[in-house]
């Protein structure tokens, strides 16, 4: 297989000065009222006239607005992540069209991702050291891991978050990444919330429940932002901000033990097949919904699918109707039913069955017959068969 040429991010922490922090507090301020206005404007267009505005149109429109006086103040920040803003916003009107996606949504001041992007005409990257457009001082970076040798970042985003954190992007080719040797191994993966994933090799990997270890934590920072003023207060907003800061702790960790799983499987395995999960619909179970955000089971599955292209591995996903639980992985006999807190049965020919491993074992046939068969549309996401007349399982109750 031959390589392919990686555009890779490298995300890193950083600290502003105050000039700094100010400079890119006011960016983020222009970015979203930009981007609102570009939308607005061209949703008008459409209501009114039936008229499609494009990029080049907005664009004109952004210069107009630096010339009047209401705002001029668009004028004080750099113009590349204006720009940046009116791409994006063509970028999903694109998808829109396209019906990949919804149509757009304003940005709001208090929720919206605080962000800007900077292309090379508005960055200097010299010596590891990183001064932004607008800025006579380099980032103070904390470069906790390198670039790859010799790359240039084509371009920078730079994002706080709720928590209050400043973060810089850096986009750049990274040569290291490419296929791995072939090898003959697959597994297949049925995920659950006793044990986050049950390999048919009859591993199970337990479940971290991050978001359960801090759940005390959490509950006593939200009653302590609920007794504090409504408003834009600073006890507030330091009530606020402590709330987030659990909130990313909680995400970092969860992000921190999937990169993990999803690295090793795609390393050791070069074909891995899992259920085609409608975690969307799986969310609307009251009694479960915590407990299935936690897992993060569609984050688990994204993360995997990008690093199988990266490194030349095949993920398979079996349709999500497929009885894995009640099919017997020895001898083919289906069950008629199966509840919930059988975790292991016996089937008709004498096989004990752990429920869970016999999930995988069946998943991972399943989708090794279709690939086989050379089934499936997507190359990432190939279904085998068609929906049967069993329904999809729920996961079991969290105990």
């Amino acid at each position: 297989m031959e390589a392919v040429q990686v555009r890779r991010a490298f995300k890193y922490r950083f600290y502003p000065t105050d000039a700094q922090a100010a400079e890119l507090s006011r960016t983020f301020g222009c970015v979203r009222k930009v981007y609102n206005l570009a939308l607005e404007a061209r949703t008008q267009a459409w209501t009114l006239r039936q008229e499609r505005v494009n990029y080049n149109a907005t664009s004109a429109m952004l210069t107009a607005w630096k010339k009047t006086e209401e705002l001029a103040y668009l004028g004080e920040v750099s113009s590349v992540p204006l720009q940046q803003a009116l791409r994006h916003l063509q970028t999903a009107f694109t998808h829109f069209f396209a019906r990949r996606a919804g149509y757009p949504r304003f940005k709001s001041r208090k929720k919206s991702r605080k962000s800007a992007e900077y292309t090379t005409s508005a960055f200097r990257f010299r010596a590891g050291e990183l001064t932004l457009a607008k800025m006579t001082e380099p980032l103070e970076i904390v470069w906790s891991r390198p670039l790859p040798e010799g790359a240039t970042p084509s371009t920078v985003t730079v994002s706080q978050d709720s928590a209050g954190r400043w973060y810089v992007s850096l986009l750049c080719e990274d040569p290291t990444v490419g296929p791995l040797a072939p090898t003959d191994a697959a597994v297949g993966v049925d995920a659950g919330l006793d044990h986050l994933l049950t390999l048919s090799t009859g591993e199970k990997i337990s479940n971290p429940r991050h978001e359960r270890r801090d759940r005390t934590r959490l509950a006593r920072a939200q009653r302590y932002l609920a007794r504090k003023a409504p408003g834009e207060g600073a006890n507030r907003a330091k009530a606020r901000r402590k709330v987030a800061r659990i909130h990313a702790r909680v995400a970092d960790r969860r992000r921190d033990t999937l990169h993990k799983i999803t690295t090793r499987l795609v390393r050791e395995n070069q074909t891995i097949v899992i259920e085609d999960l409608t975690v969307r619909n799986l969310l609307k179970n009251g009694k479960l919904a915590r407990a299935i955000s936690d897992a993060a089971w569609s984050e688990f599955r994204s993360l995997l699918e990008y690093k199988a292209q990266w490194y030349g591995r095949e993920v398979i996903a079996v349709d999500r109707w497929f009885p894995s639980s009640k099919l017997c992985s020895v001898c083919g006999t289906l069950r008629d039913k199966l509840p919930l807190h059988v975790r292991t049965w016996t089937c008709d020919c004498g096989t004990t069955h752990d429920r869970d491993v016999n999930a995988a074992r069946n998943i991972l046939a399943a989708g090794l017959a279709v690939s086989a068969c050379g089934a499936g549309v997507r190359p990432q996401r190939s279904t085998p068969g068609g929906q049967s007349a069993t329904k999809q399982e729920p996961p079991r109750r969290e105990p």
